[in-house]
């Protein structure tokens, strides 16, 4: 199946690594003029509303990248894999449309296609926006939520950044941090 006939999807947090979902292909992928940043709060999954996580967010910068994955899903499920997202990222990201540069593979060259992301602004109410790194770290050592701890999930999300050869500093002095 070709690269047009697939709707995809891109992650940059927690489906770098968890995407939950089946896709026919897998392949790491970055956008441009986008920073990865720990500037939303998590009530819902990887803390409380008492004590909430800090996840990652998209952040516009010129001339910047950020490395994730991409998935290509079936049309026939593409549908219904967006509604499940939908509510998985329900606590303030909404989705939006991005281009994305797919890494090349064996059996693909490197391309250009357009995804669908999850984006969360300043505008939604778990917006936590900047702070000091080890501000950050002592948030994310302590946050548990429903979808476990906080901790794991940026040593999961440092683990596949790795895995890709994606440099993320932040990520990876956040990881050194905990």
């Amino acid at each position: 199946m070709g690269e047009t006939e697939l709707h995809w999807i891109f992650g940059y947090g927690s489906l770098v690594f968890r995407p939950g979902f089946a896709a026919v292909e897998t392949r790491p992928g970055r956008v441009r003029g986008f920073v990865r940043r720990f500037w939303q709060h998590s009530s819902d999954h990887r803390g409380t509303p008492k004590s909430p996580g800090r996840v990652v967010t998209l952040v516009p910068e010129a001339g910047a990248v950020c490395w994730g994955m991409a998935y290509g899903v079936e049309p026939a499920s593409a549908d219904s894999i967006l509604a499940a997202l939908d509510f998985r990222e329900r606590a303030g990201y909404k989705r939006i449309e991005v281009d994305v540069e797919l890494a090349a593979s064996v059996e693909q060259p490197r391309s250009t296609i357009s995804a669908v992301t999850y984006r969360a602004t300043e505008t939604n109410r778990n917006f936590a926006g900047p702070a000091p790194l080890p501000e950050i770290a002592a948030v994310v050592a302590e946050a548990v939520g429903p979808s476990g701890a906080n901790r794991d999930y940026v040593l999961e999300l440092a683990k596949a950044l790795r895995e890709i050869g994606a440099a993320d500093r932040p990520v990876f002095a956040l990881a050194d941090l905990l």
